[in-house]
C-alpha cells in the first residue's frame, strides 16, 4: 500500500521516516528541494536523516496518488487546506494527524474531514509520542480511529512500523477528544509547575483535568474506555509532564511570567477557547479549561487564575458507579 504524508511539520516528517523503514513514502512539503537536498528537516526536525525509501516533492499531484494520506496539518488550518485541494483529495483515504478542536465549529479533525470531503474515509492517528522519538526509532504506541472497522484493520496493518505499534478502534469521538483536550490540561499543568505551586498540585490539575476530560466526553457520546487508553490518559500523562510539550511549555511561560514565541503552534490555546465556549454553550462545568482560556485570551493573570481554582466550592470525589461521579 502507498502511503504519503502532506505536511513537514515535525510530526509529519517523524511519521514518515518511521513508515519509510517498511516502504517507500512520499513526503509533500513546501520546501521540498531544501529537504531533498539536506536529506533531512532541518528547520523542523534536525539531525533525523531521511531514509533512501523517502521522497520528498511540492508537487501535490505527485502525493495524493498514494493510497492512504496522512494529513500532518495542523488543526485551525486543516478546513483551509482541505478545501484548497478539495479536487484532488475527495474520495481518498485520509488519517488526520493533528490533535484539536476547530474554533470556527467546534469540531475535531475527522469531522472536519467529513464535513470538507463527503466522499473521502476519514480516521485519525493520535496518542502519546514525541516527533523526535519517532523518528530516532524509539518505541511509540499510537491509536488509530476509524468508524470503518475494516477499513480501521487495513490502516493499523499498514501504518505500523518496527517501532510504532498501532491499536485500534471505532470510537473517532473518543479519540478526537482525548488527543485535543490533553493539551488544555498541559497549559494548566505548565502554568502549575512554572507558579511553583509543585508537583502534587500539578498531579492534581491533572487528575481533576482528566474528569473534565471525561466530563465532555461522556456529553458527547463517546466510550469512557476510550479516554482510559492511549488516545486519552496516555497523551494526557505525555504531555504534562515533559518539557518537549509545547503546550506544556506555553503554561510555564503563564506561571512564569515571561512571553512565548507566537510562531510555535500550540494547539491547546486554541482549543481551550473552543472547548470553553462548547462547554457554556452546553452548560457543562469545565472549570480548569475555563481558566486556560481566560489565560490564553489575557483575561486573567496566573496568581487569580490559580486562586479561582483553589477556592472552589467543596465537593465529594464520586465513584465510579455514579452518574455524576465526575
Amino acid at each position: 500500500m502507498k502511503i504519503a504524508v502532506l505536511g513537514a511539520g515535525a510530526f509529519g516528517t517523524a511519521l514518515a521516516i518511521s513508515l519509510a523503514h517498511k516502504g517507500p513514502v512520499v513526503l509533500w512539503a513546501r520546501d521540498a528541494k531544501d529537504m531533498q537536498h539536506a536529506r533531512e528537516n532541518t528547520a523542523r526536525l534536525p539531525g533525523c536523516r531521511f531514509p533512501d525509501t523517502l521522497s520528498v516533492t511540492e508537487n501535490l499531484d505527485d502525493a495524493v496518488t498514494a493510497d492512504v494520506l496522512l494529513a500532518a496539518v495542523p488543526m485551525q488550518k486543516l478546513r483551509g487546506f482541505l478545501t484548497d485541494h478539495a479536487h484532488q483529495l475527495d474520495g481518498k483515504t485520509i488519517v488526520a494527524c493533528c490533535k484539536g478542536i476547530e474554533m470556527a465549529s467546534g469540531l475535531g479533525p475527522i469531522a472536519v474531514i467529513s464535513d470538507v470531503l463527503p466522499g473521502a474515509t476519514a480516521a485519525i492517528l493520535t496518542g502519546p509520542s514525541f516527533a523526535k522519538d519517532i523518528a530516532q526509532g524509539l518505541p511509540t504506541a499510537l491509536t488509530l480511529a476509524c468508524t470503518d472497522e475494516n477499513m480501521a484493520k487495513t490502516l493499523q496493518e499498514s501504518l505500523t512500523t518496527r517501532n510504532l505499534r498501532l491499536y485500534r478502534t471505532t470510537d473517532t469521538t473518543g479519540a478526537e477528544l482525548g488527543g485535543a483536550l490533553k493539551n488544555v490540561v498541559a497549559i494548566a499543568c505548565g502554568a502549575a509547575m512554572g507558579a511553583g505551586l509543585g508537583e502534587s498540585a500539578r498531579a492534581a490539575v491533572m487528575t481533576r483535568g482528566f474528569a473534565e476530560m471525561q466530563r465532555l466526553a461522556a456529553h458527547l457520546k463517546a466510550d469512557p474506555v476510550t479516554l482510559s487508553g492511549l488516545s486519552g490518559f496516555g497523551d494526557l500523562t505525555l504531555t504534562c509532564t515533559s518539557t518537549q510539550s509545547r503546550n506544556y511549555r506555553l503554561g510555564m511561560a503563564f506561571g512564569e511570567g515571561r512571553s512565548f514565541d507566537g510562531s510555535t503552534t500550540v494547539e491547546g490555546a486554541a482549543t481551550a477557547r473552543a472547548v470553553d465556549a462548547l462547554a457554556r454553550d452546553n452548560g457543562l462545568d469545565l472549570p480548569i479549561t475555563a481558566v486556560v482560556a481566560a489565560l490564553v485570551e489575557g483575561r486573567l493573570d496566573i496568581q487569580t487564575a490559580m486562586t479561582s481554582l483553589l477556592t472552589r466550592p467543596l465537593k465529594e470525589e464520586r465513584n465510579a458507579d455514579s452518574p455524576d461521579r465526575l
